[in-house]
This record gives structure tokens, C-alpha cells and sequence, in this order.
């Protein structure tokens, strides 16, 4: 069963029919970017404490890093709506080309790294305007996005928004499984869709699952002795392992780019694990200060 507006979630759980549209997406999508923010908040602050983030210089005056967080994140997310839409758009063309006006501004389809790609570029425009260095944020906010996404993905779930799989193999199923772990129906989503039983995988609750696990990676390997930059490489590799493995089971256009056949997602996925698999190669010769610490430690 789908929820796409809080007044469903309320009548299902009450039975009273409120005139409350507020719709459960864009709810998960705030809360994860509150989640996020407060984590990325707390993460500049210990590495500006630690004296490896100096101030941002805005209007004139330089303030801790952390102070502009909130402008940050409101920049970043904005950047990331328009983002997700844009590639939305470029991979359904014929969907646009049939309605433009609808597509703009339908209440579903997003893409994920169209919102990353979108928001991480706009973000790097605050950071070059308030003077603050690139690698150390971008460490800071590694395990920020990654919650972010997990708390977003359940958005999709709750609203059933079309971001689910194909259809479900039940011969497959394990029989310890619960069967609405395997096959969702999506009863009331937000496409109006109707799925034929016994249903289809329910991906974006695996997405938050595997997200969860990356994030809590990505916080356990925070505090790293490797050089700044290691942990958004890290982050790279996870994310684009992530999406890789779950469009095996979803369903998306497929490209013929020379001669290979791969899903838009496919492609920046893959795209994602090499410069991250590239960038933890360069940056894990540990930082002078580590390898004393652990010199004095061995002594």
C-alpha cells in the first residue's frame, strides 16, 4: 500500500479524511536533508576545531564553517531538484517530447544522480565564493549525503513513486523471507499505476537498507590517518556500487552507447567507481602527522 500525501497515512491509521496534501515524498526529503545537515554541521565543526577547515569568508567577515551550513544546504538542495528533474527528463525523452508541461511538473520521477551531480556542482560554487577548501567538505559531507539518501529512498517507498523493480521472481523467494519484503503491489501510488500480482521488488527499501550500511562505513572510517579527500572517494565507490547492484532488478531505459547497452544510472555508476576507486588509490599514502602518531605509538 502507497501513502502519497500525509492525509492517506492519517486516514489509514485513524480512519479520518483530513485535507492535509502534503505529500509524503517531499516530507521524507526535507526530513533526510534536516538529518543530513546536522550532520554535516557537526563534521565541519570538528575538523575546524581540529584545524583542518578555516574560516568562510562571507560579506566581508570570516565565520566558523559550520555557521553557513544552512545556506549551503538551501543552495544544494534547490540545485538538486532541478538536477534530479533535468536527468529525469534526458532519460525519458520520448515521455517529454509526448508532454513537456507534464513532465516538468509531475509530482514523480527524479533522478538520483541527476540531484547529485546538480547539487554537489552548486555546492562547489558557495565553497569557491566563501574561500573554504574543496577536500575537506567534501569528506565532511560524505556520510551527510549518504543519510540523506536513505531517508529519502523511503519516501519513494512510503509514496510509491515509481522508483520500485521489475517484476518480482517468486520462485526465487527465500522461505524465511516475508513476502512483502520480495513483492510490493503498490496499491494507491502516486502514478496510479496498477501492478499485477504477485508484484514487484521493493527497491527503494533495499536502496535504504544498503544506504544505511554505507553510511554507517562511511561514519565508522570518518576519522581516517589518510590523506583529505579519501573519504569522498570512499563515498564514490559505495554510492556507485549501490545503484549499480539495485538496476539489475529495475526497470530503465537502456542506452546503446558504442555498442554497449546500459541504463543512464548504469553508466554514472560505474563512472562514480572509478574516480572514487581512483582518487582512495591516490590518497591513501597517510598524512605526515598520522604516520608520526603511529610511529610514537610503536615506540
Amino acid at each position: 500500500m502507497s501513502y502519497p500525501y500525509l492525509s492517506d497515512v492519517i486516514k489509514a491509521w485513524t480512519g479520518i479524511a483530513l485535507p492535509l496534501p502534503l505529500a509524503t515524498f517531499g516530507l521524507f526529503v526535507a526530513l533526510g536533508a534536516l538529518v543530513a545537515g546536522a550532520l554535516f554541521r557537526a563534521e565541519l565543526q570538528r575538523l575546524y576545531e581540529a584545524g583542518k577547515v578555516w574560516p568562510a569568508r562571507v560579506r566581508g567577515a570570516d565565520v566558523p564553517p559550520q555557521d553557513v551550513v544552512s545556506d549551503f544546504m538551501v543552495v544544494v538542495m534547490v540545485a538538486g531538484v532541478l538536477g534530479a528533474r533535468l536527468f529525469h527528463i534526458l532519460e525519458h525523452t520520448d515521455q517529454f517530447a509526448a508532454d513537456p508541461m507534464g513532465m516538468i511538473f509531475t509530482r514523480s520521477g527524479l533522478s538520483i544522480f541527476g540531484g547529485l551531480i546538480l547539487g554537489t556542482l552548486a555546492g562547489m560554487v558557495c565553497v569557491r565564493r566563501w574561500r573554504l577548501p574543496v577536500r575537506p567538505l567534501l569528506d565532511a559531507a560524505a556520510p551527510a549525503m549518504m543519510i540523506g539518501y536513505a531517508i529519502g529512498r523511503i519516501g519513494c517507498q512510503v509514496s510509491g513513486d515509481g522508483d520500485w523493480g521489475i517484476a518480482a521472481n517468486m520462485a526465487l523467494k527465500p522461505e524465511w523471507l516475508p513476502t512483502w519484503l520480495w513483492a510490493q503491489t503498490y496499491d494507491n501510488n502516486i502514478y496510479g499505476e496498477l501492478i499485477a500480482l504477485p508484484g514487484v521488488y521493493p527497491t527503494p527499501m533495499y536502496e535504504t537498507a544498503m544506504a544505511l550500511l554505507c553510511f554507517a562505513v562511511l561514519w565508522a572510517l570518518r576519522k581516517h590517518v589518510f590523506r583529505i579527500g579519501w573519504l569522498f572517494s570512499v563515498y564514490l565507490v559505495l554510492a556507485g556500487v549501490e545503484r549499480l547492484l539495485i538496476e539489475q532488478i529495475r526497470v530503465n531505459p537502456v542506452f546503446n552507447v558504442a555498442g554497449l547497452h546500459a541504463t543512464q544510472a548504469e553508466i554514472i555508476a560505474v563512472a562514480l567507481i572509478a574516480m572514487g576507486a581512483i582518487g582512495a588509490m591516490i590518497l591513501s599514502q597517510r598524512t605526515p602527522a598520522a604516520a608520526e602518531n603511529m610511529k610514537d605509538n610503536l615506540s
